[in-house]
């Protein structure tokens, strides 16, 4: 879990974790005070084969007040509505303690800003490759929420191939001015300011 308690936020990847396991986790650090932000929901994974799952959520989508629909229970098919509903049934959402907690968290599909920009990290007690078996069968949530009605897959898909390209041409650049520098500080240590540099380095700056 989380080692580092009460940062101002806490971004968490959710790409490659298993719902249910990190649904749990940031449960238990939101009712703690923890603020806590979850990107990539869409790319979150559920055990099990994606028909069986689909079966079972069509079921569940099936479930609503018989005389009047209108007044729910409302389900939702945004990868992110799933996981904060996921949340929501782990907390005790209907005390003012639960209501602060769940006031913590936010959820996204994509990686939208400023969140592009921010170290991002992962829950290790809810990766998928180290809590499922190699052979066990999982379903992408976004890849779900898409056969049940999510529309918006291949607008987030579109704005996450253009957040990584932008993502790799800003690494790239940062690689070449490193580059550059240590060739730099290598000009300079072959010229009359090396010994300079020598006593420096021994005072250590």
């Amino acid at each position: 879990q989380f080692h580092i308690m009460f940062k101002k936020e806490v971004v968490v990847d959710g790409r490659g974790h298993l719902l249910g396991r990190l649904a749990s986790i940031i449960a238990k650090e939101l009712l703690a005070g923890q603020h806590i932000t979850v990107v990539r929901c869409d790319e979150l994974n559920v055990t099990g084969h994606m028909a069986l799952n689909r079966i079972k959520y069509m079921t569940y989508l099936r479930k609503r007040m018989n005389t009047n629909p209108k007044r729910g229970p409302f389900h939702f098919k945004s990868p992110a509505m799933m996981f904060l509903k996921a949340v929501r049934g782990m907390v005790p959402r209907k005390t003012p303690i639960g209501q602060a907690a769940l006031d913590r968290l936010k959820a996204f599909d994509g990686v939208p800003h400023p969140y592009d920009t921010k170290k991002k990290m992962v829950v290790p007690e809810a990766l998928r490759v180290l809590k499922l078996g190699p052979t066990r069968k999982y379903t992408v949530l976004g890849e779900l929420a898409a056969k049940i009605g999510w529309k918006h897959k291949e607008l987030i898909d579109k704005l996450e191939n253009t957040r990584k390209e932008r993502a790799k041409g800003w690494y790239q650049t940062k690689l070449d001015k490193k580059e550059a520098k240590a060739q730099a500080a290598d000009r300079i240590k072959d010229g009359p300011l090396g010994g300079v540099l020598k006593n420096l380095e021994a005072l250590g700056h």
